[in-house]
């Protein structure tokens, strides 16, 4: 009788159990892993401008709360507009890039 190999590894376990290679659930995991990435550099960008939300706020002409909301890895509303002027006001440039996800060809 073979033996089962189980695993330990968080992101094995939590990806067998809730996504299933299920194309849906992996396209949004992908999505919350892009805005938790967006979310993530406005944080650390702002920081490392010595900025407050708030400062960070007043210099793009919005309120502290709407930072806050930008800096939250759940937030999906993220403009391009908006984070054009976040780059600008901490001396950065925004760039957009879109990008093939497969090589199937599209009739």
């Amino acid at each position: 009788m073979k033996k089962r190999k189980t695993t330990t590894d968080a992101v094995e376990i939590l990806d067998k159990t809730f996504i299933k290679n299920d194309p849906a659930r992996l396209q949004r995991l992908q999505e919350i892993r892009e805005n938790l990435h967006i979310a993530e550099q406005i944080y650390e960008l702002r920081k490392e401008a010595n900025l407050t939300q708030k400062e960070l706020a007043d210099l793009v002409g919005t309120s502290q709360s709407d930072i806050s909301r930008l800096e939250d890895a759940d937030y999906d509303g993220y403009s391009v507009k908006m984070l054009q002027k976040i780059a600008a006001a901490i001396h950065c440039r925004l760039k957009v890039e879109i990008v093939r996800e497969s090589k199937r060809a599209f009739a």
